[in-house]
């Protein structure tokens, strides 16, 4: 089968290479999913690069341990383990996975999919799982976002950001979306009720205050945060924000905690989980017309590092696809 791999770490057109790979075959309680469509989302680069060099301890010392980057998917089941029960041949699933999903094919653990939304294609839900999962894990579990609250998105118009916009506003917020010019019309347009330009407007120096800032940029001090915040309020750091070569957004995230010592209002570092259930909320969501995926731009799998070297540029609004052609039978390897 044809998948994109890496030998070494590095940028991704020096290291990013269109192969001919050997076909996994599923475990006992996995299923082998022929793919139709990933997605780019910042831990692939992340991965990639093997920066910051701390992650390299999970990442692999000197090279990555799974060449295969990509970790959004969706396609159909192509086989079962001998322990699957859940799933059929031909289902149409989507999910999130540790790596891989950048190829033709791809294995993954029985619980680590979900049925694929019902009318969506299976490019737009490759765009859904891990940034779905951590705006609705982050809004509705960390941020406990309800009816009425004041919700603020800083990144509104990124992969996250996009459907943080819209989940708030299905969980009855008043939505504030921050986000460059550029991407003002995009964030008005999924349901924003107001949109701050960064450019323009220092929105930690309004006046205004709100229950959650839902955080997934890291642009400001957390000391300014708490300044927009509601005593009763929350602050969710879910940044991906690069930080230094060795320790990233560690030392960020070390002073949303010490911050978060001064008691109210609350400052909580965020990281979402994989989750098959929330997975099948997503779902329900985008079928009942409240959340839609956002493509900025798809790329063909053998243009895997343009897409990835989109993304690191930061010039993506909402997500950016990588579909998968199949040119091998079913039964090829």
């Amino acid at each position: 089968m044809k998948a994109i791999a890496q030998s070494r770490y590095g940028e991704p057109h020096d290291v990013l290479e269109l192969r001919d790979v050997d076909r996994p075959e599923p475990g006992e309680h996995e299923v082998l999913v022929r793919v139709h469509a990933s997605s780019v989302n910042p831990a692939d680069r992340f991965e990639l690069v093997g920066l910051p060099y701390v992650l390299r301890l999970v990442f692999g010392p000197a090279r990555p341990k799974h060449p295969v980057r990509g970790r959004d998917v969706a396609g159909t089941v192509e086989a079962v383990g001998t322990g699957v029960t859940r799933w059929r041949r031909g289902a149409a699933v989507f999910g999130e996975l540790t790596a891989g999903a950048f190829a033709e094919f791809v294995v993954a653990g029985e619980d680590e999919v979900a049925a694929a939304p019902a009318g969506l294609d299976l490019a737009r839900a490759a765009a859904v799982p891990l940034a779905g999962v951590a705006a609705l894990q982050g809004l509705r579990d960390a941020g406990g976002v309800r009816s009425g609250h004041r919700v603020l998105v800083n990144g509104a118009s990124g992969g996250v950001g996009t459907f943080a916009v819209q989940i708030a506003k299905s969980l009855g917020a008043h939505v504030t979306g921050v986000c460059s010019g550029a991407g003002a019309d995009l964030v008005a347009s999924i349901g924003a009720d107001e949109v701050v330009d960064y450019t323009r407007e220092d929105f930690t120096r309004s006046g205004k205050r709100y229950d959650v800032v839902f955080d997934l940029v890291g642009s400001h001090a957390p000391a300014a945060y708490r300044r927009v915040l509601r005593r009763d309020g929350v602050y969710v750091c879910a940044t991906g924000r690069p930080g230094g070569p060795l320790l990233g957004p560690l030392p960020y995230l070390l002073r949303v905690v010490l911050t978060s010592l001064r008691g109210r209002p609350r400052m909580r570092p965020f990281a979402a989980k994989t989750s098959r259930e929330d997975l099948a909320a997503l779902a329900e969501l985008i079928e009942s017309g409240q959340v839609r995926p956002v493509i900025d731009r798809t790329y063909a799998l053998a243009d895997t590092a343009a897409a990835l070297a989109r993304q690191g540029a930061g010039h993506a609004r909402g997500k950016t696809v990588v579909t998968v052609a199949q040119t091998e039978p079913p039964t090829g390897s």
